[in-house]
């Protein structure tokens, strides 16, 4: 009697583990580099000299993130709270207020504080403000104030090493995923085999 492979589950398995290696070399070779340049930029960002908050649209590419910066609250249109740290590393809430910046253009958000209450009264009309422009999931980007208005505390300033770089570790999962699916799949046919 000749010994032969299942064929539909072998075929199965082998693009089942053509598709991790594949997806282990994309977080190798392409993730992973893009990730590094990305914080490279970031921090060759915090050490140029502040500029002033963009007022106009521009492209996530293009955001100055981890630079510091001045920008100028007309008048607050908006506020929100999110979790997030003070500059003791203490967990609580960040508020961020939302801004005019002029009669056109996006505005701007200002993380002006942080306190254990999510509910904090922030007394800030606007102004001039200063610190570090940092990511933001609703406005892509928002300025963390260095100094906080009267009832805050001032928020962690926002930090490199808060932005995972674990691309390389997904490789090594994909690798291992497909090692894995291999080693189980040798075993099960090695069995029906025997049994046969």
């Amino acid at each position: 009697m000749i010994r032969r492979l299942p064929i539909v589950p072998t075929i199965i398995v082998a693009v089942a583990v053509a598709a991790m290696i594949g997806l282990g070399l994309w977080q190798l070779l392409i993730r992973a580099p893009q990730k590094e340049a990305l914080l490279a930029r970031y921090l060759q960002a915090q050490n140029q000299p502040p500029i002033e908050f963009p007022t106009a649209p521009i492209g996530n590419a293009q955001l100055p993130l981890f630079r510091h910066a001045t920008g100028n609250c007309l008048r607050p249109v908006g506020q929100r709270v999110q979790a997030g740290e003070n500059d003791s590393g203490e967990p609580g809430y960040v508020h961020i207020v939302d801004c005019a910046t002029g009669a056109e253009g996006p505005g701007m958000s200002v993380e002006v504080g942080w306190s254990k209450d999510p509910n904090a009264k922030v007394n800030w009309s606007g102004g001039l403000v200063s610190g570090i422009i940092a990511p933001d999931r609703v406005r892509r980007m928002r300025l963390v104030a260095a100094s906080a208005p009267p009832g805050l505390e001032p928020s962690a300033p926002p930090s490199l090493s808060s932005i995972p770089n674990n691309h390389r570790s997904y490789a090594a999962q994909w690798f291992a995923f497909a090692l894995t699916a291999l080693v189980i799949y040798g075993l099960a046919v090695r069995k029906r085999l025997n049994a046969r």
